[in-house]
């Protein structure tokens, strides 16, 4: 079978497309023939050697996708040949071969059914990001009726924790450099939308909310700005750290988190057990039916073309790129493209 194989953490830009032989799944795993595979930034991490994570090479990138079972190992129960699953969030990808293949073995403790009515592009890369959307909204416990303010709205973890903020009854306001992509985060429930390459945005904020301030911020971006981030909080405000995509903090005066008792908490769905994560995708799946949402898919691109694939993910999706493992780039893909 194809696979992108990474013989050491010196980049994404050294994976190489190659022909392995067909895994085969042991007791209590099933072998999955993919149909899409989702990427993440966390793939580019832990190629980079900057995820704490040391698989075996050569290794196979990718944590997300979706396919048919193909075959069934020893034991295992309530699983069938040809059965439609996705891949929750697991060691598949990070220290077990992952996704970026034409087949994948996966523990079924790590399967789920695709939801009722989902398309195979909308399964193939949802699990990890509303997983982490999940976790980085729930990790400070039950939150009543509040505002949320997702910064790097418009990527897969951004999209996905708008949708569910709005389905858990928050006013959630939205920063993102796009305003094409402003417009769609609008349409799918933000209540504002801002472009933090204004330097006003947090007075434009404050203007909108009048007495109300920021009480849950979910930040995917870090960076230099990470001090308005702090400006726009509330008495008792917090922080869910999800990502870097701007680099590290630069500078930060942590007495700015005194008086208003602050809190910075990392979110890391890594620390899921199968069971937990089983827990939190079937909350996610209710709370997106309740509210009418379904992932958002930005574009699709053959196996061969994951390089291009990875670009596209650089420059900033609305909502997920994915790959179609097993077919040839030679014919044309379906139109998809970022779709609400």
């Amino acid at each position: 079978m194809k696979a992108w194989l990474l013989d050491s953490l010196n980049g994404i830009k050294n994976l190489r497309l190659a022909e392995i032989p067909e895994p085969s799944p042991g007791a209590d795993e099933a072998l999955v023939k993919l149909i899409v595979a989702g990427l993440n930034p966390a793939d580019r991490y832990l190629a980079q050697g900057e995820y704490p994570a040391k698989p075996i090479f050569p290794h196979i990138l990718g944590r997300d996708g979706m396919g048919v079972i193909e075959s069934l190992g020893a034991g295992v129960i309530g699983h069938h040949l040809g059965d439609r699953v996705l891949v929750l969030r697991s060691e598949i990808g990070v220290t077990r071969p992952g996704t970026f293949a034409e087949k994948v073995v996966v523990p079924v403790a790590s399967l789920v059914p695709v939801p009722s009515g989902w398309s195979d592009e909308e399964a193939g890369g949802a699990a990890l990001v509303y997983l982490t959307a999940y976790q980085a909204l729930g990790q400070w416990g039950e939150l009543p009726p509040s505002v949320v303010l997702v910064t790097g709205a418009s990527g897969g973890v951004g999209v996905a924790t708008v949708q569910l903020a709005v389905a858990m009854g928050h006013t959630v306001l939205a920063l993102s450099r796009s305003e094409a992509k402003r417009e769609k985060l609008m349409h799918i429930g933000a209540a504002l939308c801002l472009d933090p390459g204004d330097a006003e945005w947090p007075a434009a904020l404050r203007r909108f909310l009048g007495t109300h301030k920021v009480d849950l911020a979910v930040d995917n971006i870090g960076g230099a700005d990470f001090p308005k981030l702090i400006s726009v909080l509330g008495h008792g405000g917090r922080v869910s750290v999800v990502g870097r995509l701007a680099g590290p903090v630069p500078e930060f005066n942590t007495s700015t988190l005194f008086f208003r008792r602050i809190k910075i908490g990392g979110v890391a769905v890594g620390d899921y057990t199968p069971a937990q994560s089983q827990t939190a995708w079937k909350s996610v799946v209710e709370m997106l039916g309740r509210a009418g949402a379904r992932p958002l898919v930005d574009s699709v691109f053959w196996l061969e073309k994951l390089m291009d694939a990875f670009v596209k993910l650089e420059h900033g999706p609305m909502g997920k790129v994915l790959v179609r493992p097993g077919l040839s780039h030679r014919h044309a893909l379906p139109a998809l493209g970022a779709s609400i």
